[in-house]
């Protein structure tokens, strides 16, 4: 599979606009015209790969304890709209496999960031590879990332789906990031933006490597970081934004 960069990437989906890790926050993204969302993917306690960023449910959802504590079906019962706004009451925690086949239909190409529960990380990398790898035999147009804080987890995801590109996420980026990227076969580094210094961008991007900052709200940050030679950067203030080309 293919992977380009465009400019601006929809963070968690719709960003700030939606509620995170929802179907409405694709349909958001994509009227607003962004051609790539980033979302966040963990497994439930009988391997359901579905949207969800924290390890808990209470910031997000009506539900209360550990994601990776319930099975697909009580987490499919939670209200995952009504803490952002009323508007979106009756939101539903999407599954992975929903929220691709939603891609499709709205034209968006996906990061999905592997985001394991604790001590679930070979497991989630396994699972979520091993059900993309079934989808993309069905729908190989539509193209695919996987990123991850986890290197556990990419390592996982590069046995069972090496032909799905990998990028590593870090807060900081670490001395060895060339070592790393190369011992995961990734094509590209997502770091915070706050904490990249110029000369460590230069670096990165002289070595060939696409360097993406999260998460970037302000048009005259995004301007500074593609002056440094940053590729992309994740947004949650969609509408601050044009994504076109």
């Amino acid at each position: 599979m293919s992977w380009e960069y465009p400019r601006f990437i929809a963070h968690r989906c719709g960003g700030a606009l939606t509620p995170e890790n929802t179907l409405a926050g694709l349909g958001v993204a994509a009227r607003l015209g962004f051609r790539v969302v980033e979302f966040d993917v963990m497994l439930s306690a009988d391997g359901m790969p579905l949207l969800i960023h924290d390890q808990t449910l209470e910031r997000t959802t009506s539900g209360a304890g550990g994601v990776a504590e319930f099975s697909w079906e009580e987490l499919s019962r939670l209200d995952a709209g009504v803490k952002h706004h009323r508007a979106f009451s009756g939101e539903v925690l999407p599954t992975l496999r929903q929220t691709l086949d939603a891609c499709r239909s709205l034209g968006l190409a996906a990061n999905i960031e592997i985001k394991p529960a604790s001590g679930h990380e070979v497991a989630t990398g396994s699972t979520v590879a091993r059900q993309v790898r079934t989808w993309v035999n069905e729908w190989p147009d539509v193209p695919l990332l996987f990123s991850s804080f986890s290197e556990v987890a990419l390592a996982a995801a590069l046995e069972e789906a090496p032909e799905v590109p990998r990028a590593l996420v870090v807060k900081f980026v670490p001395p060895d990031w060339r070592a790393r990227l190369q011992r995961l076969e990734c094509l590209a580094l997502h770091c915070a933006a706050r904490y990249l210094e110029p000369a460590l961008a230069a670096e990165i991007t002289a070595a060939g490597f696409p360097l993406v900052c999260y998460t970037v709200n302000l048009p005259e940050d995004a301007a500074r970081l593609f002056a440094a030679g940053v590729s992309a950067v994740f947004t949650d203030r969609l509408d601050l934004f044009d994504p076109r080309p």
